[in-house]
């Protein structure tokens, strides 16, 4: 395992994925990539829809940031990627580009109306990624 992915929003399951995959590099010798995603209103058929203004690129810089800080006393090459887009979609592309082994994501209950339309964005990564994914419970 050379390079694993973590997708990270400062949610308790995000730290705990995030963790999780510290402790999966530190022992395979592998790279992190930490990507933050914020999301956008309307994603359309030709790119990124308009930002969605609860959730700005600057939210998700900072949020990488903290996870920095995570890292500071840890053995491990990191390189921290802010994405734009659907989360789902976002993580599975920083994964592809970076030819990554692994994708860690967290999961946290979902809510009535998450759970009605289907929206867990560490499902949609178990579905469409093309390398192994770890949900962090």
């Amino acid at each position: 395992m050379k390079t694993i992915v973590v997708g990270y929003d400062d949610t308790e399951a995000a730290v705990r994925a995030l963790n999780r995959s510290i402790e999966l590099a530190e022992a395979f010798g592998a790279k992190l990539i930490v990507t933050s995603v914020a999301p956008v209103l309307v994603p359309t058929s030709h790119g990124v829809g308009a930002i969605d203004p609860t959730e700005t690129p600057a939210d998700h810089t900072a949020q990488l940031d903290r996870s920095r800080g995570r890292l500071a006393e840890r053995a491990v090459q990191a390189e921290f990627r802010p994405a734009l887009g659907e989360p789902a979609e976002a993580i599975v592309a920083v994964a592809e580009e970076s030819g990554a082994d692994l994708i860690v994501v967290g999961t946290r209950e979902p809510n009535f109306v998450q759970r009605l339309l289907g929206q867990s964005v560490s499902q949609a990564v178990s579905r469409h990624a093309s390398c192994d994914v770890l949900i962090v419970h």
